[in-house]
């Protein structure tokens, strides 16, 4: 566009020069020539401008069309602009929805898993609970047969002469001595043993305590369920199962907001339960805690970490959802 206006204006200048020429030429000639030959170079010259008036009409009309055609085309360029745009827009808007599902179909889909994990907890602390009640039968069971008499080939019959079932004579009573006192040769009540000394209750199994507190957990009982899954990790602290108390404490405070009470137990089975399928899920939500205190440079390395170790989980998943939806880049740059 911007060179055909300069091709325009310079033929614009070329004839605009040469009618002053003609114009000089005709003034010379009127002042110089006869009357006769400045009539028929008058003619020439009227002729001459004639023409250059045309051509600069013509020329006018040519630029005029060529505008209305740039102007037509600068309008459809335009128009083509606006439209792209709002496809853009539509497309950012329905990219933006289909991401938010995503991220809540993955959201539903942890929290699933997140329940069937509890539940497989849950079965297998009732299955050890089972093997326990069947090692006591056994060992019960051995002891019986332990203490029965073995019989002896075919021979074997009852007893000729059974046990007396008469009852032992009633203790006698200790003879008194001169001043009131018990004779020395008699056995003292002192010698004979006194009652057990009582001691406190015992503590339950890890996987009874546990599936208590879950249970508690599972009904929303979450003050009661914190102090039971505290009674698991401080009396088996060697348990697998204490880390997943020191998870669900750590959901506990996270759901109230005491976010760095949260941390702290998500780093407990970080760092002291690294084989416990509660993992992934810790650094998720220690990530998200992190982010909710601001310090988003920590929530960026742990949720970075979750994907590192644990690339194909749900979690995984989610925090590359966050981290996008935050605009910095899943994988650190170099």
């Amino acid at each position: 566009m911007i060179k055909a206006k300069q091709t325009l204006h310079s033929r614009f200048i070329a004839l605009a020069a040469r009618i002053v020429s003609i114009s000089l030429l005709a003034a010379v000639v009127f002042c110089s020539s006869p009357a006769f030959a400045v009539s028929k170079d008058m003619v020439q010259l009227q002729t001459q401008i004639q023409e250059l008036q045309d051509a600069i009409a013509r020329l006018q009309q040519s630029n005029d069309e060529r505008m209305g055609v740039m102007k037509d085309i600068v309008q459809q360029s335009a128009d083509s602009i606006n439209k792209m745009s709002i496809t853009i827009s539509t497309l950012q808007k329905q990219m933006q929805a289909q991401q938010e599902a995503q991220s809540g179909k993955v959201d539903q889909v942890s929290g699933q898993i997140q329940s069937l994990n509890d539940s497989v907890d849950e079965i297998k602390a009732r299955i050890a609970t089972l093997q326990k009640l069947m090692q006591d039968v056994q060992s019960q069971q051995q002891s019986l047969s332990a203490g029965m008499p073995q019989p002896s080939g075919s021979a074997a019959a009852l007893p000729a002469n059974p046990p007396s079932t008469t009852t032992a004579p009633p203790p006698t009573a200790a003879p008194i001595g001169k001043k009131g006192k018990p004779s020395a040769s008699f056995p003292q009540a002192a010698d004979t043993p006194g009652p057990a000394v009582t001691t406190g209750p015992a503590v339950p199994p890890a996987d009874e305590l546990y599936k208590t507190a879950l249970g508690d957990y599972m009904a929303a009982k979450y003050t009661l369920a914190s102090s039971e899954f505290g009674d698991v990790v401080k009396n088996y602290p060697d348990n697998p199962l204490s880390g997943n108390s020191f998870y669900y404490q750590a959901e506990i405070d996270y759901r109230d907001g005491r976010y760095p009470a949260a941390i702290k137990s998500f780093d407990s089975v970080l760092e002291q339960y690294p084989d416990s399928n509660k993992v992934p899920a810790s650094h998720l939500h220690k990530g998200m805690a992190l982010f909710t205190l601001k310090e988003n440079e920590a929530g960026t390395r742990e949720l970075r970490t979750l994907i590192q170790r644990f690339p194909n989980s749900p979690e995984a998943m989610q925090a590359r959802s966050k981290l996008s939806g935050m605009g910095i880049p899943v994988t650190p740059k170099h």
